[in-house]
């Protein structure tokens, strides 16, 4: 913006735009941990990249378990192919989560998925990261904020979260901070954030569209096929 390359208009009048976020310093710099890459194949080495999802980025469940079912299926196909795994995807994630865990969380942080519930379209997917990863699935009302931190509703007590990776969008996470109907979100939860007593992945307003050209990428190598990629 500074620069001129991007007139202001279309950041500050974006319905994505969040204020609340200016002069906030995410933990460890880090604003988009998990990016969904819609890519397109257009010739035998020549992809074409349609979009960057930085907000909520859903469907690596439904490709792990494709993949999963293709083996299966067609285990000849993937020796003679050299198709590289993914099937160490649930861990990777794990490992981003915890890496941007607040300094107070310790070697072992407590990782929360923060799912709008049964009816949403991903719900599958929610449920099936937060069993991969060993992590706790909540909604909205399995958290609440004391003290400026985030704690978990179980059996035996509060547990302490300290990284929440949230698949609600940032108008429904806080109604005390964002949209104040939202049943979805934690009151608090943003205050919680900017203290830095909790970690939200990704970072809010991540979820900024931008329009652009698509981009094409040759890779000399490459094993992806039509459809996302998940880094």
């Amino acid at each position: 913006m500074k620069a001129g390359r991007i007139p202001e208009k279309l950041i500050l009048q974006n319905a994505a735009f969040a204020p609340e976020m200016m002069g906030l310093e995410p933990a460890g710099g880090v604003y988009a941990h998990i990016i969904g890459v819609d890519i397109v194949r257009v010739g035998p080495d020549e992809y074409y990249v349609l979009e960057d999802n930085l907000r909520t980025p859903s469907g690596v469940s439904y490709m792990l378990e494709d993949r999963e079912a293709m083996m299966q299926l067609a285990p000849d196909l993937f020796h003679r192919c050299k198709v590289a795994p993914v099937e160490t995807y649930p861990e990777n994630l794990r490992r981003t989560l915890e890496s941007v865990a607040p300094a107070s969380a310790g070697q072992s942080p407590n990782i929360a998925v923060l799912t709008p519930g049964i009816y949403n379209s991903a719900y599958f997917e929610h449920s099936f990261s937060a069993d991969q990863m060993g992590a706790q699935l909540c909604e909205g009302p399995d958290l609440f904020v004391d003290g400026g931190k985030v704690y978990m509703r179980t059996t035996t007590g509060p547990e302490r979260v300290d990284v929440i990776y949230r698949r609600i969008d940032d108008d429904y996470l806080d109604p005390l901070t964002f949209r104040p109907d939202s049943m979805l979100g934690v009151p608090g939860l943003f205050n919680a954030y900017r203290a830095g007593n909790v970690t939200l992945v990704n970072a809010p307003g991540t979820g900024l569209p931008m329009t652009r050209r698509s981009i094409p990428m040759c890779p000399k190598s490459s094993n992806f096929i039509s459809g996302k990629s998940h880094c």
